[in-house]
């Protein structure tokens, strides 16, 4: 007999804060390091646009995004933050119009 069991994804004490930085297709920067506005635009949106995961990198500290994004371009999100075994993600980020 199977028994059906809740379960729930991620937790209400993460904080909300705001991160600037430069948008990166996770795959090239974790492979090559691949960042600026030339790779942004010539592979990362691409990869991005094809399903690739995106990331925010500032200060040397790279967090997974999950929205829109904008290739190779510096932004700042607001967003909870959620960390777990060296990886970072910002929750439900918000694009701040600065």
């Amino acid at each position: 007999m199977a028994i059906a069991q809740e379960h729930e994804h991620g937790s209400d004490t993460a904080a909300s804060k705001e991160v600037t930085g430069e948008v990166v297709d996770m795959m090239c920067y974790v492979d090559h390091n691949a960042v600026g506005e030339k790779h942004g635009q010539a592979c990362g949106a691409k990869c991005i646009k094809s399903g690739g995961p995106a990331g925010i990198v500032s200060d040397g500290k790279a967090y997974l995004v999950v929205g829109e994004h904008k290739c190779g371009k510096t932004i700042t999100l607001k967003g909870k933050v959620a960390e777990r075994g060296g990886i970072a993600m910002l929750e439900n980020a918000e694009v701040v119009k600065k």
